[in-house]
């Protein structure tokens, strides 16, 4: 008798992930690859996927006036969410949020992939994510080189150098603050702001074995447990992130079991003495629920929000 194709199944997310004995991974909850264009009929946006020094990327150009109108536009480097087990830069969840973020902000966004878990195991995704960073850092000089793609040099203002997530990508995003601040990125470019949507962190309370946070964290960091620094950003004492960034936007959603976490991470903020601004926005809504619908009038305050903030 064949054998079940459940056989061998050693951790199971329902409707999320399976991981079996083997090593197969089966991720469930997934979107497809979505198609990349150059000056969509519609709205006159561009985007475009790139490699480099073994990682990759999605670029996105917003409409662009007339050359004599042009200037410099803001970047901002995103990364997604997905509990650091699924989701992708290139996926259609993925690529309709930020091309709506696109319209709205009027910045050039560079979507990073990154490793997912458990096939390579957390810090992998911070590593990936440092690459990308550097290599954004790289183009400053405006010397066109190796592995240097012409949309940040021609249009990109390395003054304005924003980093946003969501969830995963939120605490990317705190991660590559820590990082800035002990190693210099290329050119010693500086980072202007950060932007986090619905943080994945703890260490306000620990949360329930069931829930879909501890079931992503142990999956994708097995031996580090809920009091590891990447996923408990107080437990080091290391939370000086406001001398890294000037500019930090904290979103939350009422209806998210994260939620308190991103209040408390908002708090934290403003108890540091640093010369820079956080701003604060709850949302209704659950986790992350403007990415599965960013056209919807409640994802639209976000979008406004984003707009006033990256400029």
């Amino acid at each position: 008798m064949a054998d079940s194709p459940d056989r061998g199944l050693i951790y199971e997310i329902p409707g999320v992930i399976r991981v079996y004995e083997s090593g197969k991974v089966e991720r469930l909850a997934v979107s497809p690859f979505a198609p990349t264009s150059l000056n969509d009929p519609v709205t006159a946006m561009s985007s475009k996927d790139v490699s480099f020094c073994g990682a990759s990327a999605r670029l996105y150009l917003p409409k662009l006036p007339p050359a004599e109108e042009l200037k410099k536009l803001p970047i901002l480097v995103y990364y997604h969410g997905g509990g650091f087990i699924i989701g992708s830069a290139f996926d259609t969840w993925e690529h309709n949020y930020i091309s709506t973020m696109v319209s709205y902000i009027n910045a050039l966004v560079i979507s990073v992939e990154y490793r997912l878990s458990p096939e390579y195991l957390i810090p992998e995704a911070y590593d990936n994510s440092w690459m990308a960073l550097q290599w954004v850092a790289s183009h400053s000089t405006g010397d066109q080189g190796e592995n240097q793609d012409p949309w940040l040099i021609q249009y990109g203002d390395f003054d304005r150098l924003y980093l946003g997530g969501d969830s995963a990508g939120a605490n990317i995003v705190h991660h590559m603050a820590l990082k800035t601040g002990k190693e210099k990125l290329p050119n010693d470019v500086k980072i202007l702001g950060g932007y986090l949507g619905c943080p994945y962190f703890w260490g306000y309370k620990r949360p329930d074995d069931d829930s879909m946070a501890f079931k992503c964290w142990f999956l994708a960091c097995p031996d580090g447990g809920i009091d590891s620094p990447y996923i408990n950003p107080y437990v080091t004492g290391e939370f000086d992130v406001g001398f890294v960034y000037k500019r930090l936007l904290i979103v939350v959603a009422e209806d998210d079991e994260l939620r308190v976490e991103g209040i408390k991470y908002y708090d934290a903020l403003k108890e540091k003495e640093w010369d820079g601004e956080v701003d604060f926005l709850q949302l209704d809504g659950g986790h992350c629920f403007y990415l599965l619908d960013s056209t919807s009038e409640k994802a639209k305050i976000l979008m406004r929000e984003l707009a006033s903030f990256i400029v």
